[in-house]
C-alpha cells in the first residue's frame, strides 16, 4: 500500500456538505461525479497528497443510504492506493482479511476498487484503489 488515497464521508445533503468542507479546507472541490453502479454522487477535495470524498446516496437501496440510516452521517471508509490491486487482494486474503468483492469494479475518480469487510479491520471499511489505465 502506497498511501491513504482518500477518506470517504457519507452525507445526506451534498450541497450543504460541500459548503461545509469548502469552508473547513479554505477552498472548493475539484470534481463531482456520479457512480451509478454504487448508487452515489461523489465530490472530491484534495488535502495534501490525499483526498476527501463526500458520498451522497442517489437511491434508498445504495450502501450509503443504508449506512446513513444505520449510523448517521460520518466517516464511511478509508481508501488506500495500491499498485497492483489483484496482488493486494491475494495478499490480504492470505492474511485473513475478508474481501467483499474479489473482482475489482469501477469506482469514482477513474479507479479500480475492492472493499474489505469492516469485521476484518477493526470496524473500518477499507477500500483498495488502483488507477485505471
Amino acid at each position: 500500500m502506497r498511501k491513504i488515497e482518500h477518506i470517504g464521508i457519507a452525507v445526506k445533503d451534498m450541497q450543504a456538505a460541500t459548503q461545509i468542507y469548502s469552508a473547513l479546507l479554505g477552498y472548493t472541490h475539484y470534481k463531482t461525479e456520479e457512480v451509478p453502479g454504487e448508487g452515489v454522487n461523489t465530490t472530491f477535495f484534495t488535502c495534501g497528497d490525499s483526498k476527501i470524498e463526500l458520498l451522497e446516496a442517489t437511491n434508498q437501496d445504495s450502501a450509503i443510504a443504508k449506512f446513513i440510516a444505520k449510523k448517521g452521517e460520518g466517516v464511511h471508509h478509508i481508501a488506500f492506493a495500491v499498485d497492483d490491486i489483484n496482488a493486494e487482494v491475494q495478499r490480504l486474503e492470505k492474511e485473513g482479511f475478508v474481501v467483499l468483492n474479489r473482482e475489482p469494479k469501477i469506482g469514482a475518480d477513474n479507479k479500480w476498487v475492492v472493499f474489505l469487510h469492516p469485521k476484518s479491520s477493526n470496524g473500518v471499511l477499507v477500500e483498495l484503489c488502483q488507477e485505471r489505465n
